[in-house]
């Protein structure tokens, strides 16, 4: 595809720039996977990055030129429409760039605190710090046995390297690595490819996602199809847009990109990704053999979730559709004689709007439960005893329960904020401002 010109060209600015085609800037064809992208742009993101060629202004513009590459071809949507009919069906203003914190500054990095904390996600990467000393070698790795946590504290941009043994049986049997933060905070779990050159290139990240009252992130290597869930996507549309938060909120639902281990060993890190302070972690490593009822289980509720989100596509064609035509029919008219026909469709058009609201709510709902019932799950794969998480529970049982005294004094507070979430359904009105 040849280049594409940018407006200011169009338009006679002085500043001339010209778009490369994705694939020609990541170094990819047409048919690559989308490992064989994400890979790509790994090495060259690392090759540009600002920090590793001393904030060189030509360096600094193929970094943000690999990314913008690649935000195009990692979105499954995007990329198609991207090879449909090139940048002009891709909307540029809804590209979610993915941050580097350790190179923001403190001024930028209070700003992305910010706007994480109003719950606007904000996509980071590692270090390319990090990253650099993994690919020559220069890290510290720490044996993890399996069945075995470690329970440890990594400072912010950070990472911590661990090595797992897996035999044959126990790769058969499948595996998972699970890490978790009791006092919330954002981490990555990193797992890592050996290079020939004893060097370790990034292979698969999972951010930590909150789960009632932990941050946890887990890899499942199990034998069979797995998801994973980036609640990133579609953020900006998702900001610019109430109901697009509904309806895109299984689009970041996609399939994880390794399904099993071979035997041997491998290497897995926590990276810390909190914007000001350390990560208090637990990591753990387990064999999944035990675990013959979760795996159906999560099997079974991923395959639901699957069904849920082709079911939304649906559903937000219809849902639209309605919401169209009772704006086109209770908009305001000149002519008196067409709101007889206004009252005559105006009970059918309710009728439609008032079974699009009670299964939106029915919805949600259900795509709630069977999300917290995949946590649930996730969660289930520990080798911790039940009887110590108990007693372990049992020794803040006061604070817990100061905990919930003041939260039922809040309630008022959180009830009413939470009412104001809710959609509000008005009154459709007509002939003069009276309800049909």
């Amino acid at each position: 595809m040849p280049p594409h010109r940018s407006k200011s060209e169009k338009n006679g600015g002085m500043t001339e720039h010209l778009r490369r085609d994705p694939y020609e800037v990541l170094g990819v064809s047409k048919n690559s996977t989308d490992q064989e992208i994400k890979s790509a742009y790994r090495k060259m993101a690392l090759k540009h990055h600002p920090d590793k060629n001393g904030n060189d202004p030509v360096a600094a513009d193929k970094f943000k030129e690999v990314t913008f590459s690649y935000n195009i071809l990692s979105d499954p949507d995007k990329r198609s429409q991207y090879d449909a009919a090139g940048f002009e069906a891709v909307e540029a203003d809804n590209q979610e760039l993915e941050l580097d914190l350790s190179s923001l500054g403190a001024v930028n990095t209070m700003f992305a605190a910010l706007f994480s904390k109003l719950g606007v996600p904000i996509k980071t990467t590692v270090s390319a710090t990090v990253l650099e000393e993994a690919l020559n070698g220069a890290v510290t790795i720490r044996p993890l046995l399996l069945g075995q946590p470690i329970y440890r504290k990594v400072e912010k941009q950070c990472a911590h390297f661990y090595s797992v043994a897996v035999t044959e049986e126990e790769a058969r049997d499948g595996f998972v690595c699970r890490v978790q933060s009791s006092d919330k905070s954002k981490f990555k779990l990193l797992y890592f490819d050996l290079e020939e050159n004893g060097g370790l290139s990034l292979a698969l990240q999972e951010d930590s996602a909150k789960t009632g009252k932990v941050t946890a992130a887990g890899m499942y290597f199990l034998g069979f199809p797995v998801y994973c869930l980036d609640q990133t996507v579609n953020s900006v549309a998702a900001a610019k847009d109430p109901d697009a938060a509904f309806f895109k909120k299984l689009d970041g639902f996609q399939q994880c990109e390794v399904t099993e281990l071979k035997p041997g060993t491998h290497v897995f890190a926590v990276y810390g990704d909190n914007f000001f302070k350390s990560v208090s972690y637990t990591i753990e490593a387990i064999c999944a053999a035990p675990f013959i009822e979760e795996k159906e289980n999560l099997r079974a509720v991923e395959a639901e979730i699957l069904s849920k989100r082709a079911e939304l596509s649906k559903f937000e064609t219809d849902y639209r559709e309605v919401f169209t035509s009772a704006n086109t029919m209770f908009m305001p008219v000149l002519n008196p004689f067409s709101l007889v026909d206004i009252h005559v469709n105006c009970w059918q058009v309710l009728a439609q709007f008032t079974e699009m609201t009670s299964r939106y709510a029915n919805e949600m709902q259900e795509i709630d439960e069977l999300l917290k019932q995949r946590n649930e799950i996730h969660a289930s794969y520990t080798t911790v005893p039940l009887i110590k998480r108990s007693s372990s529970r049992n020794k803040s049982k006061a604070a817990s329960e100061e905990a919930k005294e003041d939260g039922e004094v809040r309630d008022p507070k959180h009830s009413t904020r939470d009412r104001t979430k809710k959609k509000k359904w008005y009154n459709i009105k007509v002939d003069g401002g009276k309800p049909c």
